[in-house]
């Protein structure tokens, strides 16, 4: 594999969220990362988290079946996962999957943690 489509990680936490940018590929291979990600940010007790896929070169559907197993595990919680994504080829994958409906996808950051930060006050 070239370097290319490397997965790169980084994980913020701020305010009760937990950001995690991710670059490169997600695929099969990779997607075991992401989940490691998502569940250290539940057990650590996070109920909301951004994941940031703008950097993001190609979705597969193992890494699908990683973000639904994520949602299912934050919304037994009251938590919620929202994505930041621009890139239109990976966006029609969650439409042409009806994922976008299980998702909220927004176009930058400022929107999904401006959404978050909405959704957090409406609770209390």
């Amino acid at each position: 594999m070239g370097s290319a489509s490397a997965l790169s990680l980084q994980l913020e936490a701020r305010n009760g969220v937990v950001r995690i940018a991710v670059g490169g590929e997600l695929d099969m291979a990779s997607a075991p990362a992401l989940a490691a990600s998502l569940e250290g940010a539940e057990l650590g007790g996070i109920h909301a988290i951004i994941l940031d896929l703008r950097d993001t070169t190609f979705i597969d559907s193992t890494t699908l079946g990683v973000l639904v197993g994520g949602v299912k595990r934050l919304r037994t919680n009251d938590g919620q996962l929202s994505l930041v994504c621009s890139d239109r080829n990976i966006t029609k994958i969650f439409e042409i999957t009806g994922l976008n409906k299980v998702f909220p996808i927004y176009e930058s950051r400022a929107e999904a943690v401006e959404s978050v930060g909405q959704e957090a006050q409406a609770q209390t």
